[in-house]
């Protein structure tokens, strides 16, 4: 017993970690990993209109980068539509947001 009250031993000797502690660590983890959005210039913003236009019109696949705080997403596909009044397109029938572009470029094949 007398072990435990000299220097730091309660402390030592209780390593217990409650729920909310986990929830906190988890969460801290979390949001180091997290991605940032970055800002596109206007010449990329040029490039990548072209090329879901091109895809648009002749029908060419397009691979598109696409930001998610968490993952690096990548859609590939014919761009169908484009609704600039909503700021979104659509490629193979799923509407995704112009605002989260990254990059984009013509697949080849």
């Amino acid at each position: 017993m007398r072990k435990k009250l000299e220097g730091n031993g309660i402390w030592e000797s209780s390593r217990m970690m409650l729920p909310e502690h986990k929830v906190a660590i988890n969460e801290q983890e979390q949001a180091s990993r997290q991605r940032q959005r970055i800002e596109l210039d206007e010449q990329e913003w040029e490039n990548i209109s072209r090329f879901v236009m091109e895809s648009l019109q002749q029908r060419h696949p397009i691979a598109i980068r696409l930001f998610h705080p968490l993952e690096e997403l990548s859609v590939i596909g014919v761009v169908d539509r484009v609704d600039q009044l909503k700021g979104r397109f659509m490629v193979d029938g799923e509407w995704f947001s112009i605002r989260d572009i990254e990059g984009a470029s013509i697949e080849e094949g």
